[in-house]
């Protein structure tokens, strides 16, 4: 393998690393956030597709 090709692969490897991680990130905010600072139920619950359509639904007014 060339020095080009195995510095693209490793630059694509941290960035996917980077984006798995921003996302993990992102949904233990959320849960922490709506646990503490919104309705109080189960933290996994801002997790589900029923509750962000709900949310969706509340600011687009449909």
């Amino acid at each position: 393998m060339t020095n080009g090709l195995k510095y693209v692969l490793e630059q694509m490897l941290l960035l996917l690393v980077i984006a798995a991680l921003a996302c993990l990130f992102l949904a233990i905010g959320l849960m922490i956030g709506y646990s503490f600072m919104g309705d109080g139920h189960s933290p996994w619950h801002i997790l589900s597709m029923d509750k962000w359509a709900e949310l969706v639904n509340k600011f687009t007014g449909k």
